[in-house]
């Protein structure tokens, strides 16, 4: 499909998003610093080990849902980044976009949750830049916000590790996140307590940073697990096949996707880290994940020597592609 105008599947994390970059702002501003691969660049810096730097925006609607608002959504996004990227989160900064009009009292509710995502994060705000703009401009608010941590040296992740035969496995329940901002928004007469999974997954990452054979860690959000699959076979040329009965989903977003006609496969997460490890070091991985609070943790997949795709092995025992997305279904979820 030929476009000439941006639309917003070009923001959803599937293949036109992934053209865009690679197409458009890889082929201008190219360099040999910048891996369109990754969320976090590595800069290094002598002896001492690596600065990590990440920057982000987040444009969710509605700004506050069940589990977090787009203050403390900003935090956890930025410092789950640099945390899957093998790095401690240390220093963001923040630039605000504000709508004419939002209360005030709204606001201070966003930074309150920012606050406290960032201290439970052992990370500070350092610097940022404020902006107003006119009403029916803004969505209320959006914030753009930039993570620095450190990487120490013989921390070596990437989509190039992996192999074929490694484990793929997820920290916990995929779609909280993307169902639960879907039932904030009360349309097609849905509502619910399904609670968002946002969260700093930094406790699952440094538990895994000691699991020898660890190969790539990716935190699932726009575009879902099955984004995340999508990427690492195109990366490796194999094949990334998923076991269905071994995914964890919880029964209100099964229930939400089987009614709309949504895949919780594609939904996004914003509290979850998808590993790929190798063969012998899965159940050390399971039980890492599990020992900071991941009970629902699990070895859903592996990666097979093939062609590059993602293939979905049934309940029932059949298979089917999971094909890249490419329709944004609920656009401003992240």
């Amino acid at each position: 499909m030929e476009f000439s105008h941006i639309s917003l599947a070009h923001g959803n994390g599937g293949r036109f998003m992934r053209e865009l970059i690679t197409g458009l702002f890889a082929r201008h501003l190219g360099n040999p610093w910048l891996d369109t691969d990754v969320d976090a660049a590595r800069v290094p810096i002598g002896d001492h080990g690596e600065i990590v730097v990440t920057t982000d925006g987040f444009t969710v609607q509605p700004l506050e849902f069940p589990g977090g608002n787009i203050g403390s959504l900003a935090v956890h996004g930025t410092v789950n980044d640099l945390a899957v990227a093998g790095a401690r989160p240390l220093y963001l900064t923040l630039n605000a976009f504000i709508e004419e009009g939002l209360e005030l009292a709204q606001l201070e509710r966003f930074l309150a949750a920012m606050s406290a995502a960032a201290t439970e994060a052992a990370v500070h705000i350092v610097a940022g830049d404020t902006k107003v703009v006119p009403r029916g401009q803004g969505s209320g608010v959006y914030f753009a916000t930039t993570g620095i941590g450190v990487r120490e040296h013989g921390i070596e992740l990437g989509m190039g590790r992996i192999l074929p035969g490694d484990r793929v496995l997820v920290s916990g329940p995929v779609g909280d996140h993307g169902t639960a901002v879907m039932l904030a928004r009360e349309e097609f007469g849905l509502r619910g307590d399904l609670a968002s999974d946002a969260a700093s997954v930094l406790p699952v990452t440094q538990a895994l940073l000691g699991v020898p054979g660890l190969r790539f860690m990716r935190d699932p959000t726009r575009g879902g697990l099955a984004t995340v699959v999508h990427e690492i076979a195109h990366a490796t040329g194999a094949t990334v096949r998923l076991q269905e009965p071994d995914i964890p989903v919880r029964d209100p977003v099964r229930s939400v996707c089987e009614m709309l006609g949504y895949d919780p496969m594609y939904l996004a997460c914003e509290g979850r880290v998808v590993s790929v490890v190798a063969p012998e070091s899965a159940d050390a991985a399971l039980a890492a994940m599990r020992s900071v609070g991941c009970p629902e943790a699990a070895i859903v997949g592996e990666v097979a020597a093939g062609r590059a795709q993602a293939v979905l092995v049934t309940e029932l025992g059949g298979e089917r592609l999971l094909e890249e997305l490419e329709d944004d279904p609920l656009p401003r979820i992240c």
